[in-house]
């Protein structure tokens, strides 16, 4: 678990370690907003919808996001 934990969270690891610490930052918050975001939105749409494909469709969106913020990090710069 903590190697997973490690995979995703410490920048120094994850593939945003090509990045600058400036950049590497930046990438983390916004990150950080976009999941935030999606869980709150995703409570929201349960509290007035009950379970529905919302919010799997959200949860879906920020893997999805996640993988192309780091795969474009790991490729490279971001221009």
């Amino acid at each position: 678990m903590i190697s997973v934990y490690r995979a995703i969270m410490d920048p120094s690891t994850n593939p945003l370690h090509t990045l600058p610490p400036v950049q590497r930052l930046q990438t983390m918050l916004y990150l950080a907003v976009m999941w935030t975001t999606i869980f709150c939105a995703a409570a929201g749409a349960w509290m007035w919808y009950g379970a529905i494909v919302v919010a799997h469709l959200l949860v879906a969106l920020g893997f999805v996001m996640t993988g192309v913020t780091f795969h474009r990090a790991s490729t490279g710069p971001i221009r």
